[in-house]
C-alpha cells in the first residue's frame, strides 16, 4: 500500500478517524521511520506538536511485516494505544495484524494470592476490605486481569498488594492457578503476536533480567518503536541502578507473618522478627522528618539519629533473615521469603559499602517519600549501559517525542541515552509542528519579576498571573517547579479570589488523581488547575477549556539534587560545561514539555506565560526560547491580556 495515498484527504485513515487532515510533516515523519524500519537503521525523531506522530509510526509499524514492539511511557498511553489508536488503524489498513497489550507482572490480578488473602489478610481498614471484595468480583468476569480495567477499585488503593503478586513472591510453577495466571497469559499473547504494546518500565525491566542472565519478558522482535522516548534517559538510570525501600521491607513482613501462620504456627519468634523489622522500616522514614528528602548517603548518615534506625534497619534485616533460614524447608514460600529477605539485606549492605562512589561511576543517595525512604545506587551514565544492549543488536531502533533536541541539535539526548558512543551514526531527523503558532500563541514574559531564588518570588509570580487570569476567565493551568511552590500559590489564589470576590474553581495536585482533575478540569469549564510534575507532560486538554499555561520558573534540577551533583563533578572533571552541556539542555527539553500542553488543536488559542526573568535577562535565554514554538511574542501585560481577549 503507498503510503502517499494512506494520508491523503480521502484516504484510509480519513475514512476511519473523525476530523482526520493531512500534514505534510506526519508522512514525511512516516517515510522516515518505515525507512528506519527496512533499513534496520537507527532514528531519533522529534515530531512537534499536532504533528500526528503516533500515526506516523503506526501506518508504517502495521506495514512493516515482521514483528515489533512499540514501547511508551505511561500505562495510560499503552492502553490508549491498545484500545483506540491501533484498532484504527488496523481497520484503516485493512491488515490482519495480531497485537497484544503487556504490562508488568503488578498490573495483572493474581488468583493465588487473593484467594490466600481473602481468606486471612489483616487488613488495615473497612475500606480496603470492601475494594478486596470488589476484586473478588472483577476476578470472575475478567478476561485480560488488567487492574486498569476493575473502574470499582482505585488502581492506588492498598487493597491491590493482597490481589497481585511481585517478582519476588511469585511462586511459579507450582502455583494451584498456574493455568489461569493472568501474567502467563498475557506473555503467552505478547508471543503470538505481529505487534506488542509495552511501557518504557517493562522494556528496561526486561533488558535488566537479560543483563543479570535471568530471563526475558519480551519476545523477540524485528523493530522497537519508542515513543514519550524523551523519559528513557529517567528510566534507564532507574533499572541499571539498584534500589530497595523500607516500603519492599514492610511487605516482606506482611508476606512472613501470612505464611508463619500457615507454616510455621508453632514458631512465634518469626512473626515477632517481621514486626520488630517494620516497626524499624517505619522509624527509619520517621526520623527523616515529614517533608520529602533527596540526600547524598554521606548528608544522610549524618543527619540526627539516621544513623541509629538504620543500624537498628539492619539488625532487624538480619534477625529475619537468620530465622527464615532456619524454617525455610517447612515451605516453598518461607524459602522463597527467605531468598527475599537476603536480596534485600544484601543491597542495604551494598548501598552502605563505600566502594559504591561516584568515581566509580555510581552515586549512593536517598529519598525519603510519604510513608517509606529509598536507598537508590544510581549509575552516573545509564546510556553506556543502555548503548551495549544495541550496539551489535540488528533490530530496528526508533526513538521519538516532540521534545529531543535544543533548537534541533539532538547531541544532548544522544549522550544520555547512549547512542552518541555507538560504532554507527544514529539518523535525526526534526518535524515542526504543522499549528500556526503566531496567530494561535503568544509567549509572555513579565516585566520587574524577581530573582526567582527570593523568598517572595511565588507570590510575585501569582501577582502577575491574575490580571491574565481574569483576561481567560480562568481556564488555566499554573505549573510549578516544585511542590512547595505549587501549595504556596493555591493559598496565595484562594485568598486573593476570596478577598477580590472574583473566584474560579480551583483545582490543586494530590487533591485526586490526575485523570479525576483532567475531567473535572475539562467539565468545569473555567478552573484553574495548579501542578507540578504530574502535570508538565502526557496531559491533552483541548478547546476552550484551557487558553493560559503559566509556568513559574525555568525547570533547572536542584542543584543540591544528589544524582545531578555527582553528575555535574563528573563532567567538569572530564573537562567540560556542566551547565552548557547537561543542566540547560535538560532544563530545555523539561519546559518544552510543559509548553506543549496550551495549543492541541489547529483551532485553540490562548497565552504561554513563563515568569522567570532569566528568560530573557540571561544570555542563555535566547538559546532557551529559541527552542519553544514560533510564537508571537511580548513582555506587555496588556497585549497578553489583549490576546487573551480575542483583541490581538
Amino acid at each position: 500500500m503507498d503510503l502517499d495515498e494512506i494520508f491523503t484527504e480521502g484516504g484510509p485513515l480519513a475514512r476511519v478517524i473523525p476530523g482526520y487532515r493531512p500534514r505534510l510533516q506526519q508522512l514525511e515523519m512516516t517515510r522516515a521511520i518505515a525507512q528506519a524500519l527496512e533499513d534496520r537503521g537507527r532514528l531519533v525523531a522529534e515530531a512537534g506538536t499536532g504533528t500526528g506522530k503516533t500515526l506516523a509510526y503506526l501506518v508504517p509499524a502495521l506495514l512493516f511485516g515482521g514483528k515489533v514492539i512499540v514501547s511508551t511511557g505511561t500505562k495510560t498511553l499503552q492502553d490508549q494505544l491498545f484500545h483506540r489508536d491501533i484498532p484504527a488503524v488496523r481497520e484503516a489498513l485493512a491488515r490482519p495484524v495480531t497485537v497484544a497489550l503487556l504490562k508488568g507482572r503488578a498490573n495483572y490480578l493474581c488468583p493465588y494470592h487473593l484467594e490466600r488473602n481473602l481468606a486471612g489478610a489483616r487488613l488495615g481498614s473497612r475500606e480496603e476490605a470492601i475494594h478486596l471484595q470488589a476484586i473478588a468480583r472483577f476476578a470472575n468476569v475478567t478476561d485480560s486481569g488488567d487492574r486498569m480495567a476493575c473502574a470499582e477499585v482505585p488502581e492506588d488503593s492498598p487493597a491491590w498488594a493482597w490481589a497481585t503478586s511481585t517478582r519476588d513472591n511469585c511462586v511459579g510453577g507450582d502455583c494451584p492457578h498456574h493455568k489461569a495466571c493472568f501474567v502467563l497469559k498475557a506473555r503467552k499473547k505478547a508471543l503470538e503476536a505481529d505487534l506488542v504494546v509495552v511501557n518504557h518500565h517493562l522494556f528496561f525491566a526486561d533488558v535488566w533480567l537479560k543483563d543479570e542472565g535471568a530471563g526475558e519478558l519480551l519476545p523477540a522482535s524485528n523493530a522497537i518503536i519508542f515513543d514519550e522516548a524523551h523519559q528513557l534517559p529517567a528510566t534507564a538510570s532507574l533499572f541499571f541502578g539498584e534500589t530497595v525501600t523500607t516500603g519492599v521491607l514492610v511487605d516482606l513482613c506482611r508476606d512472613t507473618r501470612a505464611e508463619a501462620l500457615v507454616s510455621a504456627p508453632d514458631f512465634r519468634d518469626l512473626p515477632l522478627a517481621a514486626a520488630e523489622l517494620e516497626t524499624a522500616a517505619r522509624q527509619t522514614r520517621l526520623v527523616l522528618g515529614p517533608n520529602p528528602l533527596r540526600l547524598p548517603a554521606a548528608r544522610a548518615l549524618e543527619r540526627e539519629g539516621f544513623s541509629d534506625a538504620l543500624a537498628e534497619l539492619t539488625h532487624c534485616l538480619a534477625h529475619l533473615d537468620a530465622l527464615l533460614e532456619s524454617q525455610a524447608e517447612r515451605s516453598e514460600e518461607l524459602g522463597r521469603l527467605h531468598e527475599r529477605c537476603r536480596e534485600a539485606a544484601g543491597r542495604l549492605e551494598r548501598w552502605q559499602s563505600p566502594g559504591a562512589t561516584p568515581e566509580a561511576g555510581i552515586v549512593r543517595w536517598l529519598e525519603s517519600a510519604t510513608h517509606s525512604v529509598l536507598f537508590h545506587a544510581t549509575p552516573l551514565n545509564a546510556g553506556d549501559l543502555f548503548a551495549r544492549q544495541i550496539e551489535d543488536d540488528p533490530r530496528a531502533w526508533v526513538f521519538t517525542s516532540a521534545t529531543l533536541s535544543v533548537r534541533g541539535d539532538f547531541s544532548h539526548y544522544l549522550a544520555e541515552i547512549g547512542l552518541a558512543g555507538l560504532s554507527e551514526e544514529t539518523a535525526t531527523a526534526v518535524w515542526d509542528s504543522p499549528f500556526d503558532y503566531p496567530s494561535q500563541a503568544m509567549l509572555y514574559a513579565p516585566t520587574g519579576m524577581p530573582d526567582p531564588n527570593t523568598p517572595d518570588y511565588t507570590r510575585a509570580v501569582v501577582e502577575a498571573a491574575w490580571p491574565l487570569l481574569l483576561a481567560s476567565g480562568g481556564r488555566a493551568f499554573l505549573l510549578f517547579t516544585s511542590l512547595r511552590a505549587m501549595n504556596e500559590a493555591h493559598r496565595l489564589l484562594a485568598a486573593r479570589m476570596t478577598g477580590t470576590g472574583r473566584s474560579y474553581p480551583l483545582l490543586l495536585q494530590g487533591e485526586k488523581s490526575r485523570s479525576e482533575l483532567l475531567d473535572e478540569f475539562r467539565a468545569l469549564g473555567n478552573a484553574v488547575l495548579l501542578g507540578s510534575q504530574s502535570f508538565w507532560e502526557g496531559v491533552d486538554v483541548a478547546g476552550e477549556a484551557l487558553s493560559l499555561v503559566v509556568i513559574d520558573r525555568l525547570p533547572f534540577q536542584p542543584p543540591d539534587d544528589p544524582v545531578l551533583a555527582a553528575r555535574v563533578d563528573a563532567l567538569k572533571r572530564a573537562g567540560r560545561n556542566p551547565f552548557f552541556d547537561y543542566q540547560l539542555p535538560h532544563a530545555v527539553i523539561s519546559l518544552k514539555q510543559g509548553a506543549g500542553r496550551l495549543i492541541r488543536r489547529e483551532t485553540d488559542r490562548g497565552v504561554l506565560m513563563i515568569c522567570d526573568p532569566r528568560l530573557v535577562d540571561k544570555p542563555y535565554g535566547r538559546r532557551v526560547w529559541q527552542s519553544l514554538p514560533p510564537m508571537r511574542r511580548s513582555r506587555v501585560r496588556e497585549e497578553a491580556v489583549a490576546f487573551l481577549a480575542g483583541g490581538l
